[in-house]
């Protein structure tokens, strides 16, 4: 699982080009899952997170096109990639 926490320009658009493009260059690149989840707090915070492994995400993030996709959703800067505190199994 792949977490990203990002703050975008316009919600809507982002879910737009998260839906479409981006959901077509995720499953390119291994994702089998996506969720979005903007913070209650801030509508322009968005956190993502990915059902992917680690190698296929790190083939994703090196594709040529990502720069161009970053820049229709509207990202005001790079997504931070959260790491997970702790893994239990309940």
């Amino acid at each position: 699982m792949i977490v990203t926490i990002a703050r975008v320009v316009e919600p809507d658009r982002f879910l737009e080009v998260f839906e479409t493009v981006g959901a077509q260059k995720r499953r390119q690149h291994g994702c089998r899952g996506a969720r979005v989840y903007f913070d209650p707090d801030d509508a322009h915070r968005a956190w993502s997170v990915f059902d992917w492994d680690a190698q296929d995400y790190e083939g994703f993030l090196a594709d040529p096109e990502i720069p161009a996709i970053a820049r229709e959703l509207g990202l005001l800067a790079p997504p931070v990639h959260a790491v997970a505190a702790a893994e239990l199994d309940a």
